[in-house]
């Protein structure tokens, strides 16, 4: 056996992944265990959970692979400051100090971290940032063959890259080098717009689809993007305006005042009421990001001759990016890395070196990924679940017949209910697909504006994804393929529209939310599309078996899924993770396993005070 550990950490969301002759035993970030959003340091809680799930120690480990290079991002750091001297110097003088305390002397920061595992330390490796997204999409993916494309902020120098994957080699033929780069693009949008860069990129994404797009504002400033910001250039590439950009040496993305210029608004505060016209900036900006994937996808199959295609980096995460490219009907097949982000790049570490370095062959299983569902993360047994009730003297329900859970749990769905749902191993990425999920009904017209502001407590206007039988997908969204990791936007079928007000497009942002747009108005977002998760009882046989009780007593194979978690927090872990959240927040019921827990009989539910001390509501 070779066992390698891949870690990323020390930016932004720090994970571990463990392999067992290229298997993929575990995964999972680190902000789940410490329950710091996106923590950035050393994964310790995530490499001890990996190890402890192949029941290894740190001496038996083989290799360990981290996700890039840090002398290569040193480098580019400097020669960025040198090129801008003597701009920047504020920046300089708050980043360089970090690096010469700690980033310099990974190697030994990394030792050091790890000796609390083992006192054997086997041998590091260190591939570049886009071979570490490459490897994660390609060598899980279900193809011998297929072109490559990562898209990121930035790695050590490539923003962009274009690879083939063959066998179990990578070969990459293209990269856009900072500070030309998509995803800082897109990211001094979201900062524009009063979301936070990193995490508020989703929001940014949900609130495109409020922009006008029939309006002249929305084609007035795409074309003031591609005069003035970017000259976009027909394989994909582009280079980027400096002036109007202050990431490379500055302390925000922008330069406000050429911004205020250029489009006649000034950023928006966060947390302020959002007008028409961050809506329509937010829509210019995604339909800009989804034409340059297109490029850069038409280029990719060009040079690889390829027309499987495979993609990882945070701007794989763009799910109506991805929606739109699929309607471009140029690819044979599309496959993308749930973890498209740093966190999967502890995966794709491991598996750079696993089949490079080593030279190990693939065992491709024709038409399935060896992700396993992204279903990498612990579980826990019944005397976890009952320790943790005993704590919280909690009263709950046990059902022997899962069945009959799946029944109890469909029929309160149906009544309007919201149900926690918490089963087996969680989930590695940053989307909850059955197992550490929130759920709710898909034709209840008031369950998105319920979940949204008394269950998740975030902005009204984001959107909620549905769940439906894979075997289903086709009667209910316009799309062709499945969507197993909830990473494709497409348009839900005609025949349950409703047919829209006239000037529907004028009307206030949240009247236009609480239209009922179709016949599952809580995951019909305003233009009619649905980002989707296909469930399939080969990967997650538990959530198939509760939407499908669903289905047999209702008629519908959709219900709402949202992640587990509030606005701010990570998602859910373990089971006390997740009672506590349920008591947090307007949740109905709360399932863990076969264990059911109704909020009503819990016995700090009529005791505000208590209840508040206990899961310290303000």
């Amino acid at each position: 056996m070779t066992y390698i550990l891949g870690i990323s950490a020390y930016y932004h969301d720090s994970a571990a992944a463990l392999l067992d002759d290229g298997y993929i035993v575990a995964a999972a970030q680190e902000e789940r265990f410490t329950r710091i959003k996106q923590d950035s340091s050393f994964p310790s809680k995530a490499v001890e959970y990996v190890l402890d799930e192949a029941g290894i120690s740190l001496d038996q480990v083989d290799q360990i692979a981290f996700y890039d290079k840090p002398y290569l991002k040193f480098e580019r750091l400097l020669e960025t400051y040198h090129a801008l001297i003597p701009k920047g110097l504020i920046s300089f003088w708050s980043a360089i100090p970090v690096w010469i305390k700690e980033k310099l002397f990974l190697r030994h920061e990394i030792t050091k971290s790890l000796r609390i595992f083992g006192t054997k330390i086997p041998p590091l490796y260190f591939p570049e940032h886009h071979l570490s997204h490459a490897a994660s999409a390609f060598y899980p993916s279900p193809f011998d063959e297929a072109a490559i494309l990562t898209i990121d902020g930035v790695g050590e120098w490539a923003t962009t890259s274009i690879a083939l994957g063959q066998s179990h080699e990578i070969t990459v033929l293209r990269e856009l080098h900072f500070p030309h780069s998509l995803g800082l693009l897109y990211a001094a949008f979201t900062a524009y717009c009063g979301f936070r860069v990193n995490s508020g990129e989703y929001k940014l994404m949900g609130l495109a689809p409020y922009g006008q797009k029939n309006g002249g504002r929305v084609k007035r400033w795409k074309e003031l993007i591609f005069e003035n910001l970017i000259d976009l250039r027909n394989d994909g590439s582009m280079l980027m305006n400096m002036k109007y950009f202050e990431y490379a040496t500055g302390l925000r993305m922008y330069n406000q005042n050429r911004w205020e210029q250029l489009f006649g608004i000034p950023p928006r505060k966060p947390e302020t009421e959002i007008s028409q016209e961050y809506m329509d900036l937010a829509l210019a900006i995604q339909e800009v990001t989804e034409e340059v994937v297109l490029r850069l996808v038409k280029t990719a199959i060009e040079l690889t001759g390829c027309r499987n295609l495979v993609m990882a980096g945070g701007v794989a995460l763009n799910c109506s990016a991805n929606g739109f490219l699929l309607k471009q009907k140029i690819l044979d097949k599309l496959w993308i890395q749930p973890a498209a982000g740093d966190a999967g790049g502890s995966l794709g570490a491991a598996l750079a070196v696993y089949h490079i370095v080593n030279g190990k062959q693939r065992n491709i299983v024709t038409n399935n990924d060896q992700m396993q569902g992204a279903y990498l993360g612990p579980k826990f047994n019944a005397d976890a679940i009952t320790k943790m009730a005993k704590r919280y003297k909690s009263i709950y329900r046990t059902f022997n017949d899962r069945d009959e859970l799946c029944g109890k749990t469909a029929d309160l769905i149906a009544d309007g209910n919201v149900v926690g749902w918490f089963q087996g191993r969680m989930e590695f990425g940053p989307r909850a697909l059955g197992n550490r999920s929130i759920l709710g009904d898909s034709r209840n017209p008031e369950m998105q504006k319920r979940l949204n502001l008394k269950i998740k407590y975030r902005e009204g206007f984001r959107p909620f994804a549905p769940s439906v039988l894979e075997s289903d997908i086709r009667n209910y969204f316009d799309i062709d393929i499945e969507s197993p990791y909830m990473l494709l936007v497409a348009p839900v079928v005609e025949t349950l529209l409703n047919p829209l007000p006239d000037k529907y497009d004028e009307l206030p942002l949240y009247e236009r939310l609480y239209f009922q747009r179709s016949k599952l108005p809580a995951i019909t977002h305003v233009d009619y599309s649905a980002r989707i998760q296909s469930v399939s009882e080969s990967t997650n046989c538990e959530y198939a078996r509760l939407i499908r009780a669903f289905k047999n007593r209702y008629d519908c194979s959709v219900i709402v899924n949202t992640s587990f978690n509030v606005r701010g927090e990570p998602i859910v872990c373990t089971p006390d993770d997740a009672y506590r959240c349920f008591m947090r927040t307007e949740m109905d019921y709360l399932v863990i396993e076969n264990f059911m827990f109704n909020k009503k009989e819990q016995p700090n539910f009529n005791d505000k005070e208590n209840w508040k001390k206990t899961f310290k509501l303000d």
